[in-house]
């Protein structure tokens, strides 16, 4: 496996399973067995809550990249983060997605089953490459599309002319 910068292979998977668990399962709701975690709670902050979010997970992904798992992996990882960004940027809703849905914990489980510890596996750059630039273009059209929200929302009630 290649290391993933630490020279730890463990130590990343720690690592990832602690992002994932502060995301995704960090408090239970009092009176039930359902966990969830700082994931929905940031989506309540306007655009940079989403983006920490999605950043957040995009980590995830990378390691997962660096460590070399398969290119299918990474692509089902990828999918987790673009759902969970784009439907967990909705307002309310969104976050409801966000506490249900758990990216970060179902793609901590899917590098943890398709982790290879036998053989050597070459991070697939062209992937991961793609992959960052596509989460960071959604990051920027999150960005605007909040920004044009609020600039409407401040028309609308006379705060802002232009």
């Amino acid at each position: 496996m290649i290391d993933s910068g630490d020279g730890d292979v463990a130590a990343t998977m720690e690592r990832l399973r602690t992002v994932s668990y502060y995301l995704d399962e960090a408090f239970e709701i009092p009176g039930t067995n359902y966990r969830v975690g700082l994931d929905p709670f940031l989506g309540l902050l306007p655009g940079i809550g989403d983006t920490t979010g999605a950043a957040l997970s995009a980590y995830i992904l990378v390691e997962a990249a660096m460590l070399g798992v398969p290119r299918e992996t990474l692509a089902r990882m990828f999918g987790n983060v673009l759902l969970d960004t784009t439907v967990g940027s909705l307002p309310i809703v969104g976050d409801v997605f966000d506490a249900a849905w758990k990216a970060n914990a179902r793609n901590v489980r899917l590098l943890e089953s398709r982790y290879e510890t036998p053989a050597e596996r070459e991070a697939d750059r062209r992937f991961l490459i793609g992959a960052v630039v596509v989460v960071t273009l959604l990051l920027v059209a999150l960005g605007v599309a909040a920004t044009l929200a609020a600039f409407w929302a401040l028309g609308q009630f006379g705060i802002l002319t232009v």
